[in-house]
């Protein structure tokens, strides 16, 4: 494919290979575009900015709700794409790329919301003959730094609500999985957007990553991915507004009342979808000592019965791992943990991209599977005595981006929703669960700013206050 700049699609000698996963074959090719591409798009973007504000609220719900239906038209192409480039199985392909509707639809309607409000000016002893009202308007240029685990639903919930709020993006997908975002651009087009409005662009982070967010011209940042690469893009973004999605080791407690089969059953569904790679998914399985090793035995047969293999296969319930060296590294830090004292007490071993789903027992805090962000598909099991232990452990954390619990004891949780430092805590579900429109982001290092239509619009619009100062 090719990337769309300056309003056309176009194509450089220097090419980055998109390669399928499982057998690492090449699926396309797509340009790898540099700094001096980054350039022209920024100037273009300016421009776009002030095509973009000019169309009407109802201009921009027409061109969204447009491209959702055309995205729903090709529901089955962009579902394969996903699981192409990404390694997810089929039937999560089909799933993401039916979410993107979804997003796009509540992103369509955000436009139409769009409003100020007045201002009770008189309510101040100065303000008597004042009239105030506030205004929302454009951002600008907007910055859309994509991830490569969900290629196309989290491309629209940056695209989508920078779009709504009258704003121009540039995107910038992730260079392993650039394929969904190019097709959503090609869709938005088609649905009527002036080109102006979007380009999307393909290339080395380092590159023209970091000469886009350094840019006085963007005016809003918005970005999923690594905590380490956040770090890197708020220390050059300067004064700009900035969102933030930087993942987690994300917590899920079970109390000894806790229905066990439940629990594991949500487990399986938590801490395996997308071979583990998503940034909310269940790692840290935090259980009540009573009943710990009950849990662990609910929790092997539904483990081992996750079938791995070609994520095109109707029957792969695991798909690879998006590149054979995250296996490795998934590989890597449970057999330093095995080392360190735990056990594997279900699954785990590698075939080339594909690591087996896995349950590591007996983990430590201090242990990398339990501190850091695993990212993969294995969860790390610790046992506590109490609630307060339990939660001081969920905290333990440099991460809060979602948490859960097992209980049936509101009083359990109530104390958990009230001391988990996350933003998206879960009572009898595990953390990876999503609709989205509910308002999405983290505390501490998993990030700031909230993703979510209805909530992304207002982080992409600045806020005006008009006065009038009247004579009666």
């Amino acid at each position: 494919m090719k990337i769309f700049l300056e309003g056309h699609w176009v194509d450089k000698a220097k090419k980055i290979e998109v390669k399928n996963p499982f057998d690492d074959s090449v699926i396309d090719t797509v340009p790898k575009a540099d700094a001096s591409d980054v350039e022209q798009a920024l100037a273009y973007a300016e421009r776009g900015a002030k095509v973009m504000a000019k169309l009407t609220s109802y201009q921009r719900w027409k061109i969204l709700r447009t491209a959702a239906d055309l995205m729903a038209a090709r529901n089955e192409e962009l579902g394969q794409t996903i699981s192409k480039e990404e390694g997810k199985i089929i039937a999560e392909g089909r799933g993401e790329a039916s979410r993107a509707v979804e997003t796009m639809m509540g992103s369509a309607e955000e436009a139409k919301r769009l409003h100020g409000e007045t201002v009770p000016l008189d309510a101040d002893p100065t303000g008597g003959k004042k009239l105030g009202f506030t205004l929302r308007v454009p951002c600008g240029v907007v910055a859309a730094i994509a991830p490569f685990n969900f290629p196309l639903n989290l491309v629209c919930h940056k695209v989508g609500p920078a779009l709504a709020a009258g704003n121009s993006v540039i995107v910038k997908p992730a260079s392993d999985t650039p394929l969904s975002a190019l097709k959503l651009t090609e869709i938005l087009l088609e649905a009527g957007l002036p080109p102006e409005g979007i380009q999307c662009i393909t290339g080395s982070g380092g590159e023209i990553g970091d000469t886009l967010v350094k840019d006085r011209r963007v005016r809003k940042i918005t970005f999923t991915g690594s905590r380490e690469i956040g770090d890197r893009i708020c220390r050059m973004a300067g004064i700009k507004k900035v969102t933030m999605e930087l993942g987690s080791n994300s917590p899920l407690i079970i109390m000894p009342d806790a229905d066990l089969n439940r629990v594991a059953a949500a487990v399986a569904t938590t801490g395996y979808g997308n071979a583990g790679q998503t940034c909310i998914s269940t790692q840290r399985v935090l259980t009540a000592k009573k009943v710990y090793g009950d849990f662990l035995d609910a929790l092997k047969p539904k483990v081992e019965a996750l079938s791995t293999g070609n994520q095109l296969d109707e029957k792969s319930k695991v798909g690879p791992m998006v590149k054979e060296s995250e296996a490795v590294r998934v590989e890597d830090w449970i057999e330093e943990a095995v080392a360190a004292g735990a056990r594997l007490a279900a699954g785990g071993g590698r075939r080339g991209a594909i690591y087996m789903p896995a349950v590591v027992a007996d983990v430590t805090p201090d242990m990398r599977i339990s501190r850091d962000e695993l990212f993969g598909p294995a969860v790390a099991v610790t046992p506590f005595e109490n609630i307060e232990e339990a939660i001081a452990l969920a905290n333990d954390s440099i991460y809060g981006l979602a948490a859960g619990i097992f209980t049936e004891n509101v009083e359990w949780a109530m104390k958990f929703a009230r001391e988990a430092e996350a933003g998206n805590l879960h009572v009898n579900w595990g953390p990876q669960w999503r609709v989205d429109l509910m308002p999405y982001g983290g505390l501490k290092d998993s990030g700031f700013g909230k993703e979510g239509p209805r909530y992304a619009v207002e982080e992409m619009t600045e806020l005006k206050m008009v006065v009038f100062h009247l004579n009666s």
